[in-house]
This record gives C-alpha cells, sequence and structure tokens, in this order.
C-alpha cells in the first residue's frame, strides 16, 4: 500500500524542509504504531526506530498535544467528526497557524482549517 504526494503537497514540504519547518502532530507518531501494528503500513525498520530517526531530523518538529491544543481539539466548529486523532491533528494546524497536508477526505471538507493537497 502506497500513496503519490500531489505536486502542490510535494512542493510545500520540501520548501518546508528547506526553512526547517515540518511539524508533526506527536498523535501521528501513536498513528503511524497503530497502523504498522495493523501491517497498514510497512516500514523498513521498527517502528520506534523509524520516529527515534525522524525526530533527529533537523527539519521535523514534533508538537506534543498540550493543554491548549488539548482543549481546541474539543472545542472544534462544527462540523467534524469524532476522531480524536484527527481532531487533535487540526488543532495543532489551527494552533500553529499552520496548513495541514492531507489526502483525507474528511480533513479537506473542514473548512476551519488550512489544508494543502
Amino acid at each position: 500500500m502506497g500513496f503519490i504526494l500531489s505536486k502542490k503537497a510535494k512542493r510545500t514540504i520540501e520548501s518546508a524542509v528547506v526553512d526547517k519547518n515540518v511539524f508533526i502532530a506527536s498523535i501521528s507518531a501513536w498513528e503511524i504504531a497503530l497502523l504498522a501494528s495493523k501491517k497498514r503500513l510497512l516500514l523498513s525498520m521498527e517502528v520506534a526506530d523509524w520516529i527515534k530517526k525522524s525526530e533527529m531530523l533537523p527539519f521535523v518538529n514534533f508538537i506534543p498535544v498540550d493543554n491548549s491544543i488539548a482543549v481546541k481539539s474539543v472545542n472544534l466548529s462544527p462540523p467534524f467528526h469524532s476522531d480524536p486523532a484527527d481532531r487533535i491533528i487540526i488543532a495543532t494546524a489551527i494552533s500553529l497557524g499552520a496548513s495541514l497536508i492531507t489526502k483525507d477526505e474528511r480533513i479537506l471538507e473542514y473548512p476551519h482549517v488550512k489544508t494543502i493537497w
């Protein structure tokens, strides 16, 4: 299973790498671990090692769930579904004033966060 980034998403990521501004919600580490455990995501190494190597990249910044993000994820403007990980990812992007790169249709349709695909 795999996917190809859109040209716009790829350009945005490449620019963010140069600027050392790739932000990743820490809840995404949980999602990666979950997908790998269910064999829906295949990595070339153990999940913990993959995440550790990702953390060491100079352009990657993992953003932990702080109290503000946690509360914001509960109080997102409707309409949005109840998936907690998606809500935390959106709340993180909104808190940072950042655009969210995603292929997820439910997130792309949510009008209260800037998205790129």
